[in-house]
């Protein structure tokens, strides 16, 4: 199963989420780059992307969004794959208006799911978000654990 697990980060987090997947998955199997690090060649043959990004005003990155933009139409055709992000949970959000307009605008993880499903990739399992404690964390205690556990769950599938 050939895997390219690609992510970008602000602060960390996120590279160590795509880190901790990349081990589950192994080094033979998996490939874990910076999305500014990703070559056209690193797309072939792909079994599986699993694509990682932290929440910037309620979207991915812009160095994610525009990799996942302007991969051609259909050139994931056949390809599983699946999404995280790392944000900040809404229950440690003091303010309630700060904590209304993020149920309603989302993190990156959807935007991400739905620009690969565009591109032909089959998005297994729902969108996953990894809890920061600040907006440059550190992450949450037991989230590497729990990416762990979802990488080995959506493979399966």
């Amino acid at each position: 199963m050939k895997t390219l697990v690609i992510y970008d980060s602000v602060f960390g987090n996120t590279e160590k989420v795509a880190q901790a997947i990349g081990k589950v998955l192994g080094a033979t199997n998996a490939t874990v780059k910076k999305v500014t690090e990703v070559a056209e060649s690193d797309l072939k043959a792909l079994d599986w992307i699993i694509a990682g990004s932290p929440t910037r005003a309620f979207r991915p990155t812009e160095g994610m969004n525009t990799f996942l933009k302007t991969l051609d139409a259909g050139s994931l055709k056949d390809v599983k794959a699946a999404v995280f992000d790392t944000r900040i949970s809404p229950e440690t959000i003091k303010s309630k208006a700060f904590r209304f307009i993020v149920s309603r605008a989302g993190y990156a993880a959807p935007a991400m799911a739905k620009l690969l499903q565009s591109k032909g990739a089959e998005v297994i399992g729902g969108p996953e978000g990894f809890l920061v404690l600040e907006s440059e964390g550190p992450l949450a205690e037991g989230e590497l654990e729990r990416a762990a556990a979802w990488v080995k769950s959506i493979t399966k599938k």
